[in-house]
């Protein structure tokens, strides 16, 4: 898949939400094929699947409160918080306060588009 690049600004308030499911929405808020940053907006409870990729992971926590699982580790991760996965490494979530994770992914995430 060619993966065009976006281009210059990406203003939040011009961007719509992508729901992935009732408590999780997303926004790409910019990638080209090497790199891609994604906001996750999670409802109470709501749930980021166990899951792995080809892809490394960062993630900040701009807000809320979360149990992150990575690999056996679990954590309570809160705003200012961060996280790394490897590629491949199994990992998920449950939101236990509404909050939003900044993902950046390398490279982009092709399923996402």
């Amino acid at each position: 898949m060619e993966i065009k690049p976006t281009k210059g600004f990406h203003f939040d308030k011009e961007m719509e939400w992508e729901t992935v499911n009732e408590k999780l929405r997303r926004k790409i808020h910019g990638y080209d094929d090497k790199i891609m940053m994604v906001v996750a907006d999670f409802q109470d409870g709501g749930v980021g699947e166990m899951h792995n990729h080809h892809h490394s992971q960062v993630t900040y926590v701009q807000s809320g409160e979360f149990e992150m699982t990575i690999g056996d580790e679990v954590r309570t991760i809160k705003a200012g918080d961060s996280f790394y996965v490897l590629p491949f490494v199994m990992h998920g979530c449950t939101c236990t306060k509404a909050g939003q994770l900044v993902d950046v992914f390398s490279p982009a995430r092709e399923d996402f588009l």
